[in-house]
């Protein structure tokens, strides 16, 4: 089937497809993909969506027949955002014989992981991980990701807070992770660089898991600032937000896209109402997109959630690069990752030099009626 799949699961689905090659080099009976990520616990919900358009995908692949006559067969490895299960996880799928990664979840369990895939010559596309250095320091040639990198965040957020809600006093709380700090002090680079009158006033860490924030709180209030930034999770934040309301405090909170989820609104209820979080730009009206969304509520019940559509996109482009180059050949796969463009849930990719996805953009999204609206 392989190359018909490519060519019919979608009419954008990819260009032209060429016939199979006669220099096929498949070794074992299937095609092993790893998806290590946060299955459960409170941040399933970013890692499950990822797992959920993995089988999605593989399930249309192994429908039309494989992938050059060979079935596609999915490894689930629940790590929950946990650097030391992560470990596990890796070598795990690294012993199975898994041709590639989709994953992991959160950038502290890839970044605790990477050396593992690197030595292994595993290939790893990423549909959450936005650490920048994963990639743009140039040590990790197996790594992909089809999701901006948190300087855009950042960028994304603190431009917002100077161009559209017009802030000079400036309070940033993060939760010390290195998603959560790297995003607060990016900001800070970006105030420092194009804030003119911009005053930081309160930069401060703070311990996740706790039960009340209202001392950092009460620390926002003296310093008299006009806007919250907060790098972080969303358990924290609703915790954030409700000592917030209780105490009186009545300004913008902004945060990155580990807010840009629906259990966050679950969660947080009507605290979380004015929000503003970064997010990857709508791509719901592409037809890739529309297709998974309607696949998704069929087989799962549920509209898709966090980052569903960068998975979608990351497995496509996965599974079509080991098409294009007939072989599980780490090489060959890389090399067709970087040259060939792929229509994806999220447009038209490639990967650059690096493993960023050109074509990825970031948005800022406000929660209006429980739902998040793309700011224009």
């Amino acid at each position: 089937m392989s190359k018909l799949f490519f060519k019919g699961i979608v009419a954008t689905f990819v260009g032209a497809i060429m016939t199979i090659s006669a220099h096929n080099v498949f070794a074992n009976d299937t095609i092993k993909i790893g998806v290590p990520g946060a299955h459960s616990g409170e941040l399933a919900s970013y890692g499950l969506p990822t797992l959920n358009a993995v089988n999605l995908v593989v399930d249309d692949i192994n429908a039309k027949g494989g992938i050059d006559g060979k079935q596609v067969e999915v490894i689930a490895f629940d790590e929950g955002c946990k650097a030391e299960i992560a470990t596990n996880a890796a070598t795990k799928l690294i012993s199975d014989g898994v041709v590639g990664i989709i994953g992991h979840t959160c950038s502290n369990a890839g970044k605790a992981v990477i050396s593992l895939y690197n030595d292994a010559n595993t290939i790893v596309v990423s549909p959450t991980i936005t650490a920048p250095e994963m990639t743009l320091s140039g040590k990790n040639p197996v790594f992909f990701r089809t999701v901006a990198n948190d300087l855009e965040t950042s960028i994304a957020g603190a431009k917002f807070v100077l161009d559209k809600l017009q802030a000079k006093r400036i309070a940033i709380l993060h939760d010390n992770s290195e998603y959560g700090k790297g995003y607060a002090v990016k900001a800070i680079e970006y105030f420092k660089e194009n804030g003119k009158d911009v005053e930081v006033v309160l930069f401060e860490a703070i311990t996740p898991g706790a039960a009340d924030y209202s001392s950092v709180i009460r620390k926002v209030i003296r310093a008299d600032a006009d806007v919250l930034m907060w790098g972080g999770y969303y358990p924290e934040a609703s915790k954030l937000l409700s000592n917030m309301y209780s105490l009186e405090l009545a300004i913008p909170f902004v945060g990155p896209d580990g807010l840009k989820d629906k259990g966050f609104i679950e969660l947080a209820g009507a605290d979380a109402e004015g929000v503003y979080a970064s997010g990857p730009t709508d791509t719901s009206a592409n037809p890739i997109s529309k297709e998974y969304a309607e696949k998704h509520l069929k087989k799962y019940g549920t509209t898709p959630g966090a980052f569903f559509d960068n998975a979608i996109s990351a497995t496509i482009a996965l599974l079509n690069a080991i098409d294009k180059a007939d072989s599980t050949d780490p090489k060959k796969i890389m090399d067709a990752l970087r040259s060939n463009d792929v229509e994806t849930a999220v447009g038209t990719i490639r990967f650059d030099e690096k493993g960023d996805a050109i074509g990825v953009g970031m948005s800022i999204y406000q929660i209006t009626n429980g739902e998040y609206v793309e700011m224009k």
